[in-house]
């Protein structure tokens, strides 16, 4: 039985770094290294997605009280913004360093055939590329805006008194 080759290096398979703006903040320096990079898109995500929020809540009037469930008693916001987002986005230090060893894993213990080798490299290749594209990050900067403004607009109910909105049907409690 032919013995496997080796992976060589490790692919770049990174879920938050990566694609055409990562290396547009490393050319310009703004970006240091990874672990530094995932720290600061992590505040940057809080200060994206859950400071807005505050400040809106606290110009309406709903941050302390006003309704029935105001900002600042919503655990359920600060959750998402606060603990959730920033973990999922330090968590790519974990899932990098994991992904290389399971790589070699398949090719070492021959889950992947050694004549089905060529197409799992071209697999690992393919997958860079499209994650390293222009064309899909635009594609999905597109889908993103245009899919959620839409289902905002259509989906979402825009008179809700609380910190979050929730969809039609549902009830307020």
């Amino acid at each position: 039985m032919a013995t496997p080759a080796p992976l060589q290096e490790p692919p770049d398979f990174s879920v938050v770094l990566g694609g055409p703006l990562y290396r547009m903040l490393r050319r310009s320096h703004l970006a240091g290294s990874r672990p530094q990079l995932l720290r600061r898109l992590a505040a940057i995500s809080i200060l994206i997605c859950w400071v807005p929020l505050a400040l809106l809540s606290l110009a309406q009037g709903h941050f302390l009280g006003g309704v029935k469930l105001s900002f600042l008693n919503d655990i359920e916001t600060h959750a998402r913004f606060l603990v959730s987002l920033p973990v999922l986005i330090l968590a790519e230090v974990i899932v990098r360093e994991r992904i290389w060893p399971v790589l070699r894993n398949f090719v070492e213990r021959q889950v992947v055939a050694p004549e089905e080798l060529p197409k799992f490299y071209a697999a690992i290749n393919s997958a860079t590329r499209i994650h390293n594209s222009v064309a899909a990050e635009i594609t999905l900067f597109v889908l993103v805006f245009t899919g959620g403004t839409w289902i905002w607009r259509l989906q979402i109910v825009p008179d809700v008194p609380a910190g979050m909105p929730t969809l039609k049907g549902a009830r307020c409690i």
